[in-house]
């Protein structure tokens, strides 16, 4: 079995754990449900991970969460929903720091240089979060329609992130070619296969590796850019 410790804070489960405080020294109620919901969604984090999404049940994800069958069906109506609450906050804190990755650049930051700290967040943050990776990338898409779904909509985010800043750059940058809607879905998707291709061969933790590829692959397409001489 996976060592759920080692798989990230997303997977960090209460299995084994006492559950939550009852009687007199039990939490306030909003307090209570809070943290049931957080122990739900890194419980399935966690499951899935092991055993993939058809073999889990609703009973693996309240016992690594320390909590009642009633609790979970109190906050989701079944394990499809838990799961798309899980990797939709999971997706959320990815986006979250990239954002946060390029804003932290001085101002005057070369465009490529913005782009590398883009590509190097997304990549660290999946390495830190190896069990959220592999349900992400691995698991996900058998999961469910909705979750292809999801998918989608996070390749659609990915594209627009790349058009936004390829149509800042170009401000500075005119001799960068102008380039269809679709080359931003085709970079998206390169993307996430190069990733998901990494995370099967259980090398998550070399994804930071990447990160020259992408760029070079990114500048190739959107700047014309030959790729970097001595690269194999």
């Amino acid at each position: 079995m996976t060592d759920t410790r080692q798989g990230g804070t997303l997977a960090r489960t209460h299995e084994g754990q006492p559950g939550l405080p009852r009687g007199r020294s039990r939490l306030p109620r909003l307090a209570v449900r809070a943290s049931q919901r957080e122990r739900l969604l890194r419980a399935v984090i966690a499951a899935v991970s092991e055993s993939g999404y058809q073999d889990v049940t609703v009973a693996d994800i309240v016992r690594r969460a320390r909590v009642s069958r009633a609790a979970f069906y109190a906050h989701f109506a079944d394990k499809e929903e838990c799961f798309l609450a899980a990797t939709g906050e999971g997706r959320q804190l990815m986006f979250a720091q990239i954002v946060a990755a390029t804003r932290a650049l001085p101002a005057g930051t070369r465009d490529q240089e913005v782009l590398r700290a883009a590509c190097r967040a997304y990549l660290e943050f999946l390495a830190a979060e190896p069990a959220f990776a592999r349900v992400f990338f691995i698991f996900m898409p058998a999961a469910s329609p909705r979750a292809v779904d999801r998918l989608d909509a996070g390749a659609r985010l990915f594209a627009d992130l790349n058009r936004t800043w390829h149509q800042r750059a170009r401000e500075r940058h005119p001799e960068w070619p102008a380039v269809p809607d679709e080359a931003y879905f085709a970079l998206a998707g390169a993307t996430l296969e190069l990733v998901r291709s990494t995370v099967r061969a259980g090398r998550t933790e070399a994804l930071p590796d990447l990160t020259e590829t992408l760029v070079s692959l990114h500048l190739a397409v959107l700047a014309a850019r030959p790729w970097p001489a001595g690269a194999s």
